[in-house]
């Protein structure tokens, strides 16, 4: 955290010379950039590492554990696009402060679950404080530093990724040091909320929403036919499914496995938080360099490669019951992560053309929030006839299958002659 907020601090001295409105925005973006990281530590320790065997602990039938994997996931694909156009009518700030009410109360309410029932409700309660937090807070960025949104929209995404990355060895701890109190996490999970909330009224006293004229909200309606093209773009589609089998694996992964970890490893639960905690270090790090390497060799190489090699390190899970192997495995699942998340929204944005790359940007988030919903829901029926086993290899021959069907596709576009995915 101090090493980011350095890092911020040095990219705000570059505008020593500039106006006391830009001062402004700069606090702006350091606060943004410390809520973010407070929201996100928040929202992912209040179910990595500790959901699952929370849900186990309530008694939850194994059909339904996928349900309260998925509920957070849904409010992403319901009323993300809804709050950051809304969003753009009230202003940024209505909308951030809304959420961060979210992140301060849900994580109480857990406190008081005593069925399973009432963790799915709970969860979907929950889930709306990042569905509007995360693109509401990127709309802000892209608003406030027009020449300069992409680098501070990514130093964002690194604040985000501190506090992701934190959670998983936090929420491990506490639940190691407490005995599996998970009563004891979901206060420190609220203590971060309540963070959250503080940041963000700190936030509120910086800025004032900017106006917004007619002539830019009837260009934000027109953004919507953009939608056309993409649905009729059938390479769009089929770069998009690529994350949204990625996401499909991922969201079940990071409920399962630690159910795996702990009922048949029987690890302790700092030792599952390192396992867990250890892809989300990965991924951040691994992810510039694989997008450089896209950028060179194309992008069909490390997607199809992040396919496969996810595939296979998901299927080998059941056969192993040791740390080191484990964590092995999971660095190579990071890796392959990393490999498919950062060039298949390139390729997307390669097939895009300009008047409908938004569109397409969006259209991908979609597909991808349905594939990390649908994920957990559908392996929890898997589990409950087949077990850990059948689940883990499901999920590699997801993978595995979008491998083949997307290698055969390029393939017989090449051989057309039409220029395709191959070709990019």
């Amino acid at each position: 955290m101090l090493g980011l907020l350095i890092r911020i601090m040095d990219v705000s001295a570059q505008n020593n010379g500039e106006s006391a409105e830009s001062d402004g925005n700069e606090i702006f973006f350091i606060i943004l950039c410390v809520m973010g990281t407070f929201a996100i530590l928040s929202s992912t320790m209040s179910k990595n590492p500790i959901l699952n065997p929370f849900a186990e602990s309530l008694e939850t039938p194994e059909a339904f554990m996928g349900f309260i994997a998925a509920a957070s996931t849904l409010p992403g694909v319901l009323i993300s696009f809804p709050a950051g156009s809304l969003s753009d009518i009230i202003g940024r700030k209505k909308i951030l402060l809304a959420s961060s009410m979210v992140f301060a109360s849900a994580p109480f309410l857990y406190i008081f679950i005593n069925s399973w029932w009432q963790l799915i409700l709970v969860r979907f309660y929950h889930g709306f404080a990042t569905a509007i937090f995360v693109p509401v807070a990127r709309a802000a960025l892209a608003e406030y530093y027009p020449s300069r949104r992409g680098e501070k929209i990514s130093v964002f995404t690194s604040a985000t990724i501190v506090g992701r990355s934190i959670a998983p060895f936090l929420g491990g701890f506490i639940l190691s040091l407490t005995l599996w109190n998970y009563r004891m996490v979901y206060l420190a999970v609220g203590l971060f909320g309540i963070l959250t909330l503080v940041t963000g009224l700190t936030l509120f006293r910086w800025i004032a929403d900017k106006p917004i004229s007619s002539s830019e909200r009837r260009r934000n309606v027109r953004k919507l036919e953009g939608f056309r093209v993409v649905l009729r773009n059938r390479n769009i589609f089929i770069a998009s499914t690529t994350e949204a089998a990625a996401r499909y694996v991922y969201g079940a992964l990071e409920f399962f496995l630690v159910g795996y970890l702990k009922n048949i490893a029987k690890l302790d639960p700092s030792l599952i938080g390192v396992i867990m905690g250890m892809q989300l270090i990965l991924i951040p790090i691994v992810n510039p360099f694989m997008g450089r390497f896209s950028d060179r060799v194309g992008r069909k190489m490390p997607i199809i490669g992040g396919l496969a090699l996810g595939g296979i390190s998901i299927i080998v899970i059941p056969y192993n019951i040791q740390f080191i192997p484990l964590l092995l495995i999971s660095v190579i699942f990071g890796l392959s992560f990393s490999m498919i998340i950062s060039s298949a929204p390139a390729l997307v944005g390669d097939l895009a053309d300009k008047k409908s790359y938004g569109a397409a940007m969006g259209f991908l988030a979609t597909i991808m929030d349905i594939g990390q919903m649908a994920g957990p829901i559908f392996t929890g029926f898997i589990m409950a006839s087949f077990g850990y086993t059948g689940s883990f290899f499901s999920l590699g021959a997801v993978l595995v299958s979008v491998c083949v069907a997307f290698s055969i596709y390029t393939s017989v576009q090449a051989r057309r002659g039409v220029q395709s995915l191959i070709d990019i």
